[in-house]
């Protein structure tokens, strides 16, 4: 069940489970583990009206960052001398742990001190649905350690009956701090926290102070404190432990969370305030409560100064059940290819009462391509999509369910394709400063454009060599697929040569390599959007490849360019050698021989990126610390270097040696997200920058060693030192580990589909679209009794209903499967509700408690 927009496209961190008709007894769902899979996608746009300095030179350096609470996850590049920097940087990511805030920072980059950070963007979790999917200008905030509050705190509160020494009765309150949790990191460390307690009413305010706990966000206090609680003399004996309400109205105990700064000043950590009137029905009240920021009202004047950041942001929280329980929908929709007419199956019906048809593409793909059923559905509706086709060069050149299926496929099956194919050389482009510009009025002062048409013309011809001469790395379902497009649109239009080409070429240079040339970073072949001047080599570069593309459906006098510039620069390429170059090509991949070679000649490029490592203590006198290092993983070997780009690896793991790759205790070196690589000789002990990143190298490291022989069932959680396991105290280094494992079911690295959350997000999709799957249920009713479609402009004109018969029991067939999922859907919700009791850990206090 997903609690917000179902829309997010993800690759799972969870290995796909087996999927099962068999339908369990309705409560069973109690006894088992619910996934809570969270993630995020989306854009970081622009932002604009940033403060200037107010100096002579007021440009910014700017960069902007994405944290989850505190914790940096995400960082765009540097926009330099911009006071609205155009960022243009997507982003997705697995959310691997729970978090009160998602917020983005704007930063003005400081060679020689810390970064300046200029304003920031904080959403609370439970109101990122309202900006689901849309782009949305948010005014930036200013930050202080007062907007920076987060954290809990776990606090126990008793009411005592004290007789004093003159024989008076009064009561003492008895406070215990047991502990906080999640508390900030103190530039990038975990903090120093203390906290100090108080009293306080009308005429007191009496404070305490715990003892300071070193280097940890999750402090264990334990400790308690005494304050007397004196009554009015209007006092009258009622139970021995209430007070009197003009009193418990008056008294509140505030906690005031702060960071030692031993020789600077102390940083605030947050607050709480409880009043006393808790204890008005109980002498005992225990509760976790969120920390909050001062609530002293000195709000900035000047927030709508700071300037503004746009923003699209998709959060999604999917509940994903036992696999069992998806076996009716996933069997309905796996049957969708046989259909006739398609427009009557499940996964089509789907695609047609969603509001964005984008949102059924993402998961149905996925599911469809993990049970090898995408071939045959794409080509089902790629061949309505032709029936309403009515000139050859427009073929495929719309926004169709067809066209995003293939454009969905071909980013998810084509990832390693357009590395091995484009990167080298993308990397050679955007590494140099050469000038390509080839527009009279965008030319610089100095630039020479015959020089800069010669660059231009190196790189276009290096990378659509590349390009023709890359049909073997084609993988095998993008060859299937194109090969039936390519026989369709020849049936379709049978007088056209050309055609053949066109509807291959539409796919593979119009909308895989053309975009992936000019969004490098969106394809993963960079890690950043590109500067300026890099864009726009790579759109210059981008149009002359796709138009090359297509020059087989072109004949020679003609051009798709409306610039003059363009136009000449095209004419050196219009030779016989590169028309049969894209034909030789397209003939390739669009036949039926299977092109992708079978065996793994060539190691697949996984995961690289900066990390820190401890030292292996491979020698006696070698101090085990930890040193910055370039991780590289691919499907043979996991290696680190001193730097990016340097070919001689300082340590390598062959992947068949790996053993388990595991999480490592924050006490085994009072360090977070940290990992284990546990293999044949001794444990690599790895710290990442963030959780997201520390989750994304567990994920891939596992699935790529699943399958090796000899893998641990049980590993220690923490590290070997002074003799003996910090987790379980044993004293043999080589002693069986105390904790099972957790890697599950061998998947496949390249494309990792967890099947049951694919599913859960189209149950989820069609349970919002019940009221449009209603109206076509309708339509295809009043279809058969008047025995035609409907000729009234109304909601029915809407929908693609070939066979209203056929159409009418596939809804039905929907609605029934739907209906008995939403039982054990409706038994969790109700179990998690209540599970969850307000004050707990999992759900603390927001604010006074009353």
């Amino acid at each position: 069940m997903a609690a917000a927009a179902p829309a997010a496209a993800a690759a799972s961190s969870e290995a796909p489970a087996a999927s099962a008709t068999a339908e369990p007894e309705a409560g069973d769902e109690d006894s088992r583990d619910v996934r809570v899979l969270q993630s995020l996608r989306g854009k970081i746009c622009e932002a604009k009206n940033l403060l200037p300095y107010l100096g002579p030179h007021k440009m910014r350096d700017c960069f902007c960052t994405i944290n989850l609470d505190q914790e940096e996850v995400y960082r765009t590049q540097v926009v330099e001398k911009s006071l609205s920097p155009f960022f243009s940087e997507e982003f997705y990511f697995e959310i691997p742990r729970t978090f009160q805030y998602l917020s983005f920072y704007v930063y003005d980059k400081n060679v020689l001190q810390r970064d300046l950070r200029i304003g920031k963007v904080a959403i609370k979790k439970e109101d990122l649905c309202h900006h689901s999917g849309k782009e949305t200008w948010f005014s930036l905030q200013p930050v202080d350690s007062n907007s920076e509050v987060q954290g809990k705190v776990h606090l126990e509160l008793k009411l005592n009956e004290l007789i004093t020494e003159n024989g008076t009765v009064c009561q003492q309150l008895v406070v215990h701090i047991k502990a906080c949790h999640g508390l900030p990191l103190i530039n990038g460390q975990s903090c120093d926290p203390y906290a100090t307690v108080s009293l306080v009413g009308p005429s007191r305010n009496d404070q305490k102070k715990t003892k300071v706990k070193k280097k940890t966000s999750n402090p264990q206090f334990n400790e308690i404190f005494y304050f007397e609680v004196t009554r009015s003399s209007s006092y009258t004996r009622k139970s021995q432990f209430q007070v009197e309400e003009e009193d418990i109205e008056k008294l509140e105990i505030r906690i005031d969370l702060w960071n030692n700064g031993n020789l600077v000043q102390d940083v605030f950590l947050g607050e709480i305030k409880v009043p006393v009137n808790v204890l008005r029905t109980d002498s005992s009240h225990q509760a976790w409560y969120l920390l909050q920021p001062r609530d002293n009202g000195n709000k900035s004047s000047k927030t709508d100064d700071l300037g503004s950041l746009r923003l699209n942001i998709c959060y999604t929280e999917d509940y994903v059940l036992p696999s069992e329980y998806y076996g009716p929908l996933k069997t309905l929709l796996l049957k969708s290819p046989d259909v006739q007419p398609i427009s009557a199956s499940a996964a089509y019906i789907l695609s047609e009462i969603c509001r964005d048809k984008n949102d059924a593409v993402l998961p149905l793909v996925r599911l469809l391509l993990h049970h090898d059923k995408l071939v045959p559905f794409a080509t089902a509706v790629a061949e309505l999509d032709l029936k309403d086709t009515q000139d050859a060069n427009t073929i495929f050149r719309g926004n169709s369910l067809a066209t995003r299926c293939l454009d969905e496929m071909m980013k998810i099956v084509g990832g390693h394709y357009l590395k091995v194919t484009l990167k080298p050389i993308l990397d050679e482009i955007c590494d140099s400063s050469k000038s390509c510009e080839i527009d009279p009025i965008k030319l610089k002062e100095g630039d020479n454009v015959e020089n800069n048409k010669e660059n231009l013309r190196y790189y276009v011809d290096k990378l659509f060599s590349t390009i023709v001469k890359s049909s073997m790395s084609c993988p095998t379902v993008m060859c299937d697929i194109f090969y039936s497009l390519r026989q369709m649109a020849t049936q379709r239009f049978p007088n056209d040569p050309h055609v053949q080409y066109s509807a291959v070429s539409s796919f593979v240079f119009l909308r895989f390599f053309a975009v992936a040339v000019v969004s490098p970073h969106t394809f993963h072949l960079r890690p950043h959007h590109p500067d300026a001047q890099t864009i726009r080599t790579l759109t210059l570069i981008s149009k002359t490849i796709q138009t090359l593309g297509s020059w087989g459906s072109l004949s020679k006098s003609k051009s798709s360019f409306k610039e003059t510039f363009m136009c000449e620069f095209f004419k050196m390429f219009q030779e016989e050698g590169y028309i049969m170059a894209v034909k030789k090509f397209l003939d390739e991949i669009s036949s039926t021989e299977t092109k992708e070679s079978s065996g793994t000649s060539e190691p697949v490029h996984l995961k690289e990126g900066e990390m820190y490592k401890r030292a292996q203590g491979r020698t006696r006198i070698g101090k085990k610390n930890f040193k910055k290092r370039w991780f590289c993983l691919t499907s043979r070997e996991l290696t680190y270097h001193k730097q990016p780009g340097s070919k001689d690896a300082i340590y390598t793991i062959p992947v068949k040696n790996i053993l388990a790759v595991e999480k490592l205790e924050e006490s085994s070196f009072n360090k977070k997200n940290m990992f284990q690589v546990i293999h044949t000789e001794k444990p690599l002990y790895v710290q990442a920058n963030n959780c997201v990143e520390a989750n994304e190298w567990i994920d891939v490291l596992c699935r790529v060693s699943r399958c090796n022989q000899n893998r641990l069932s049980f590993y220690h959680p923490s590290v070997y030192l002074n003799g003996n396991w910090l987790c379980c105290q044993e004293t043999g280094e080589n002693t069986l580990g105390c904790k099972p494992c957790t890697a599950g079911v061998p998947a496949d690295i390249q494309i990792d589909i967890d099947e049951d959350r694919e599913t859960e997000r189209i149950y989820s999709l069609f349970t919002l679209s019940l009221l449009k799957l209603q109206k076509m249920e309708e339509a295809c009713g009043t279809i058969a009794v008047y025995q035609g479609p409907q000729k009234e402009p109304d909601d029915y004109s809407n929908f693609v209903i070939e066979d209203s018969v056929t159409t009418f029991k596939t809804i039905q067939q929907i609605k029934s499967v739907i209906e008995k999922l939403d039982e054990p859907h409706e038994k969790y919700r109700k179990k998690r509700s209540s599970s969850a009791k307000y004050g707990s850990k999992e759900n603390p206090i927001v604010g006074k408690a009353s």
